[in-house]
């Protein structure tokens, strides 16, 4: 297995980004347009590859100093428990190591997971959500 890590957000296509969250069955991946938008309008990203296979991603959203929050962090079903999910994790706290808050909301069968990295929960936050679904 030849993975590599790579930082260019011009490099993902719509269809890898369809293919990997689909993959997962995340909602977000029926709206590729829309995905990639997201995507590109993010403070930074980090990806995996196995050669012109996305394989994971994440992505954050931050002021560049005080806070930052990741919000996609997945890692294709055939490629978990391979560490490529703690390494894009890794990448990504070491480069916004300087902000003071940082942030992201789990799934409950991956909460272990973020602990283990050093994340928890905060006494008297509770995350809040209006999502609208999108009509094509």
């Amino acid at each position: 297995m030849s993975i590599y890590y790579a930082s260019n957000i011009e490099e993902i296509t719509k269809e890898a980004l369809q293919e990997l969250f689909l993959s997962v069955e995340w909602e977000s991946g029926k709206y590729p347009n829309e995905l990639l938008q997201a995507i590109r309008g993010s403070h930074s990203i980090v990806a995996a590859w196995e050669g012109d296979k996305l394989i994971g991603l994440i992505n954050a959203l931050s002021d560049g100093a005080l806070t930052v929050y990741f919000h996609y962090m997945l890692v294709h079903p055939s490629y978990s428990s391979k560490g490529i999910g703690r390494e894009l994790m890794s990448m990504m706290l070491d480069r916004y190591k300087g902000c003071k808050t940082k942030v992201l909301i789990s799934y409950p069968h991956a909460v272990d997971f973020y602990k283990k990295i050093g994340f928890n929960t905060e006494d008297g936050a509770t995350p809040m959500f209006i999502s609208e679904l999108i009509t094509v």
